[in-house]
């Protein structure tokens, strides 16, 4: 059965860690570029991980009462077995759980994404194939450019102007307009430009309307 892809919101919320080798650290990476505050325990930490701004972290065994008030946490110690009373204890306490390399003790898994500002896409074959996540990313590269995130963020803030000013059913051509232009051009639009695509949009869009 293949995972559902639902998006969450990590910022500021407090993650746990149980490990800290080298697979640790990827994962301390990325929960901390979503914001997360990550605790990482384990009986030796690599210095990579101590030195992270942000990251708090303990040396010594897991102790049950590090889940204590966590969103998610991530079980990836060298022992599988470890891994598995960690994915167990999480159950009990309906608490998220990722276990490293290990499937059926996970609750959920860490896509291969690419990210330009808000806009997140991400990709995942389930466990069983990186090299198809890996082929799906490096094809989506191109198009996930750093303008891209700069025109969501711009659409973002013209809502408001839209939903006021333009019928709901032709919304939608209004905000695709926006978005070619600032594609076509790479880079986000002067307000001005906005101002009168949005004005040309609706006139076009009504007349249209009109005849048929």
């Amino acid at each position: 059965m293949s995972y559902f892809p639902m998006f969450i919101q990590l910022k500021g919320e407090s993650c746990l860690v149980v490990g800290g080798g080298a697979v640790a650290l990827h994962k301390v990476e990325v929960l901390q570029d979503f914001g997360a505050a990550v605790l990482v325990t384990a009986p030796a930490i690599l210095p990579e991980i101590k030195s992270r701004n942000g990251v708090r972290w303990r040396e010594g065994c897991f102790d049950p009462r590090d889940l204590k008030g966590q969103r998610l946490v991530v079980a990836a110690t060298d022992c599988k077995e470890e891994n598995h009373r960690i994915s167990l204890l999480c159950r009990e306490r309906g608490i998220p759980v990722n276990a490293v390399d290990q499937t059926e003790d996970c609750d959920f898994i860490f896509p291969s994404y690419l990210r330009s500002g808000e806009v997140v896409a991400a990709f995942s074959s389930g466990g069983q194939s990186p090299v198809v996540t890996q082929y799906l990313k490096e094809r989506t590269s191109p198009v996930m450019t750093e303008v891209l995130g700069e025109l969501a963020e711009q659409l973002g803030s013209l809502r408001e102007q839209v939903k006021q000013t333009v019928d709901e059913k032709q919304r939608k051509a209004v905000y695709q307009a926006l978005l070619h232009r600032g594609l076509e051009q790479g880079a986000v639009l002067s307000w001005e430009e906005a101002e009168q695509i949005i004005t040309a949009m609706k006139g076009n869009l009504a007349v249209g309307l009109q005849k048929s």
